[in-house]
């Protein structure tokens, strides 16, 4: 099925932990997950109210929606059990923690799913070293072919 990458999110962040989040979403947004017209620019998670909820994740207008269509940006609550939304929500009051979407997937039971993570943003010289070890790779694999 469809698997939608939030690339740059490893490149800004230096990602500590993961989550798995169901979403609650509307019957247009999922069909526009399916045809993969999502994107992650400058997404990333916050607290309300002790619940979780992911913004500026845009998920394009179904292109066979009638007037009841979607926002495309609208805010969108993530659900996870009451022990990870403490523990987010007890790393998040410490200095420099962010939670980004990283992935966004369909399951087997054709629900969406959007694995998050929390991590702390990186410095300049921090984004440099991914750089040259993502070309150091690169080198090797081009070695090996």
């Amino acid at each position: 099925m469809a698997e939608l990458k939030n690339r740059s999110a490893y490149f800004e962040y230096a990602i500590e932990d993961k989550y798995i989040a169901g979403m609650v979403l509307l019957g247009t947004e999922i069909k526009s997950i399916r045809a993969n017209k999502v994107s992650f620019n400058d997404s990333f998670c916050y607290f309300s109210k002790g619940e979780l909820y992911v913004k500026s994740l845009h998920i394009a207008e179904y292109s066979h929606g009638t007037s009841s269509n979607h926002d495309p940006l609208r805010e969108r609550k993530l659900l996870l059990t009451k022990r990870e939304l403490r523990k987010l929500e007890n790393k998040m009051k410490e200095r420099g923690y962010t939670i980004v979407p990283l992935r966004m997937f369909i399951t087997d039971k054709s629900l969406a799913k959007l694995e998050i993570g929390i991590g702390k943003g990186k410095k300049l010289h921090d984004k440099r070293d991914s750089i040259k070890e993502r070309e150091a790779d690169r080198e090797l694999r081009r070695q090996f072919k």
